[in-house]
C-alpha cells in the first residue's frame, strides 16, 4: 500500500517516520522541504504538490496545524482533491473542526474516495515511538482497510464511529488535558508557597487519586524548568476554542473552558504564542515571586516503551454486542 503524508511538524514528522520504519512505501510533502530531509534520506519519496501525491498513492494522510491549512491543502488548484483517485483513502490526522471534516469528507466521497478523521493523543514522545493512541472516525470497511497503516503509527486504536466523531473526541480530550495542566500549575505553586518540598509533592500526586498522564509528563518538565513538552500556547488556544465551538453547537453552557481560554490568551499576550504550553505557570510564578523548580526531573519526556503493533481498543460495553 502506497502512502502519502502531508505535514511534517512536531507530530506529523514522527508519525511519518513510524510508517517508513515499518516498511511502507512513503511519499511526503511539507511547505518547508528542510524538515523532510531526514525522512527523505531514510528512503521516503518527495511530492512536488498535494495533487501529484494523491494521484500516485493509495492513502493520503494530512497532519496540519489548523482547519484553514487543511482546507487549503485539500482544495487549492494543486490540492489533494485534484489528484485523488477513486477507491483511495484520505485520512485527516490534524486536530480539526468536525464541521470541516464533514465538509471536506463530502468532497472526498464525490471523488469516489473514502474519508476518515484519525487524530492522535498521547504526546510527541509517543508519536516518535509508534506508541501514541489514535481515534478513527469512518465507516467500518474504511477502518479495516486503513488499519494496517494506522497500527504502524499507534499502539491503541479506537474506532469512534462515523466520520467526524474522532475530531470531537480529540478536542474533548485536549480540553481535559488543558484543565489538568492549569490545576497542576495551581497545585504546585500552592505547595511551594506552603513550604512543601516539590519533589515530594510530585510523588504524592503521582501515587494518589490526583495522578494523571499530564502530571507524569508536564509536571516533570515544569519542575525541570525546560517546560518543553513540544506543544505551544497557540495550539492550546486552537484546541480549546474548537472544543468551545463543539459545546456551543450542542447547546452546552460551559463555565470552565471560557476561563481557560482567557488564561491562555493572557499567557500568549505575555510570552507569545510559540511559548511552550507548560510555561503558563509563569503567570503564577511572577504573581507569587517564586520559581516552581526541583532537582532530578528530565528536560524532555522520552517514551521508553518498546514499539509493538497497534491493537484495536473495543469499548467494554460493545464487546458482547
Amino acid at each position: 500500500m502506497k502512502i502519502g503524508f502531508i505535514g511534517l511538524g512536531n507530530v506529523g514528522g514522527k508519525l511519518a517516520g513510524s510508517l517508513l520504519r515499518n516498511g511502507f512505501d512513503l511519499t511526503v510533502r511539507d511547505l518547508n522541504r528542510e524538515v523532510a530531509e531526514p525522512i527523505l534520506a531514510a528512503g521516503a519519496n518527495w511530492a512536488d504538490s498535494p495533487a501529484e501525491m494523491a494521484s500516485s498513492v493509495d492513502m493520503v494522510i494530512t497532519c496540519l496545524p489548523s482547519p484553514r491549512v487543511s482546507a487549503a491543502v485539500m482544495e487549492s488548484d494543486d490540492g489533494v482533491l485534484k489528484g485523488l483517485n477513486s477507491g483511495s483513502i484520505w485520512a485527516e490526522m490534524s486536530t480539526t473542526d468536525q464541521t470541516e471534516v464533514l465538509r471536506l469528507g463530502a468532497k472526498v466521497k464525490e471523488k469516489g474516495a473514502r474519508p476518515m478523521d484519525c487524530p492522535v493523543s498521547g504526546g510527541c514522545h509517543r508519536a516518535a515511538t509508534g506508541n501514541i493512541s489514535i481515534f478513527a472516525g469512518c465507516d467500518r470497511d474504511t477502518f479495516d482497510r486503513a488499519f494496517p497503516v494506522i497500527q504502524a503509527m499507534g499502539r491503541r486504536i479506537l474506532h469512534t464511529g462515523e466520520l467526524g466523531t474522532a475530531s470531537v473526541l480529540k478536542v474533548l480530550t485536549n480540553y481535559l488535558a488543558t484543565a489538568n495542566l492549569l490545576t497542576l500549575c495551581e497545585a504546585l505553586t500552592t505547595a511551594k508557597k506552603s513550604g512543601l518540598d516539590l519533589g515530594t509533592t510530585y510523588e504524592a500526586v503521582r501515587i494518589s487519586s490526583g495522578n494523571s498522564f499530564v502530571h507524569e509528563t508536564e509536571s516533570q518538565v515544569i519542575l525541570n524548568g525546560s517546560r518543553d513538552i513540544n506543544f505551544t500556547m497557540d495550539l492550546v488556544i486552537k484546541d480549546i476554542t474548537l472544543f468551545q465551538e463543539v459545546a456551543d453547537r450542542a447547546g452546552v453552557p460551559l463555565e470552565i473552558n471560557p476561563l481557560m481560554i482567557e488564561i491562555f490568551q493572557d499567557g500568549m499576550r505575555r510570552y507569545g504564542g510559540r511559548e511552550w504550553s507548560p510555561n503558563i505557570i509563569r503567570r503564577l510564578e511572577e504573581c507569587c515571586d517564586t520559581q516552581i523548580l526541583a532537582e532530578g526531573f528530565p528536560a524532555k519526556i522520552v517514551d521508553d516503551e518498546p514499539e509493538v503493533p497497534g491493537i484495536e481498543v473495543v469499548p467494554e460495553c460493545h464487546r458482547n454486542g
